[in-house]
């Protein structure tokens, strides 16, 4: 059965599933993929044995990648791993990438179009080179695109991104102190809801539960099902519950700790120890 790995294309590109035919791609390392025309290079962000590369089986989907582009197109294979000479080349297209970033800006100004460019990345052949924009509505580049082609003499993408986009490719610390999770860890976006914050006992202030981009923080997202399975058997603040000592009302409630505390009508308080449920 062949192996089927996920890889994150360039430093801001998509994940897709490739196949690794007799090369050894484990999580972390750099290597050499097909596309569409011509090479490119990402890393092996996980590996997962004996999947089967049939589009259609529910195996196959459940390992999908959930980027804003749904991988539709037949699974490619990995070329080789990286060796020295194809670091440094990555190295110098990032270079080369940056010199490329300035032209584009400068051409951006001259064509007069509401754009902000924030990122550029060469494939790894140069036969292609991806220029990140935010823009607030659509706009049309396809005389920005036909000049560039002529400068560059490669194949120009243009692709618009939201600020979730950018805050990743651009990193960051948040408030916690630590490295951006879309930055550092994070495969793709999940959907963020304000009940999340509430549910996890979090302030509805929006400054403090926001993140650099301004969006609701991403960990609140895979933060969530932890608190909801603790939260099982607990308590809502509010709620009057029964102790040794009578009846009390919840004042608070750590959902991590398991415990709440409970006021009395004389005005006492405790805290009430909760056990986890067990399956």
């Amino acid at each position: 059965m062949e192996k089927l790995v996920q890889v994150k294309l360039r430093e801001s590109g998509q994940v897709l599933l490739y196949k690794a035919l007799g090369v050894q791609a484990k999580s972390g390392v750099y290597v050499i993929v097909e596309m569409d025309r011509g090479l490119d290079y990402g890393h092996v962000i996980s590996d997962t044995d004996g999947i089967t590369p049939d589009a259609n089986s529910d195996e196959a989907s459940a390992h999908k990648p959930n980027d804003d582009k749904t991988q539709e197109e037949p699974i490619r294979k990995i070329i080789r791993l990286c060796g020295p000479h194809d670091l440094k080349q990555i190295d110098d297209n990032k270079i080369k990438a940056k010199e490329a970033y300035v032209n584009c800006n400068k051409k951006i100004q001259e064509y007069k179009l509401d754009m902000k460019l924030v990122g550029s990345e060469y494939s790894f052949d140069r036969s292609k080179i991806i220029f990140y924009f935010t823009a607030e509505g659509r706009v049309d580049f396809r005389d920005l695109v036909k000049e560039l082609a002529k400068v560059f003499k490669a194949r120009i993408e243009l692709r618009q991104i939201g600020v979730r986009d950018e805050a990743r490719l651009f990193g960051g610390f948040g408030s916690c102190g630590r490295q951006l999770c879309c930055n550092k860890f994070l495969k793709d976006f999940e959907p963020v809801m304000i009940k999340m914050a509430k549910e996890q006992g979090l302030p509805l202030n929006p400054p403090k539960i926001s993140g650099l981009c301004g969006r609701l923080m991403c960990c609140l997202a895979y933060e969530y099902p932890t608190y909801k399975e603790l939260s099982k058997g607990l308590p809502k603040e509010g709620e009057c519950v029964c102790t040794k000592e009578g009846k009390a009302k919840v004042v608070s409630t750590n959902v991590l700790k398991r415990c709440c505390q409970v006021e009395y009508e004389d005005g006492r308080r405790i805290t009430v120890e909760y056990k986890q449920e067990t399956k």
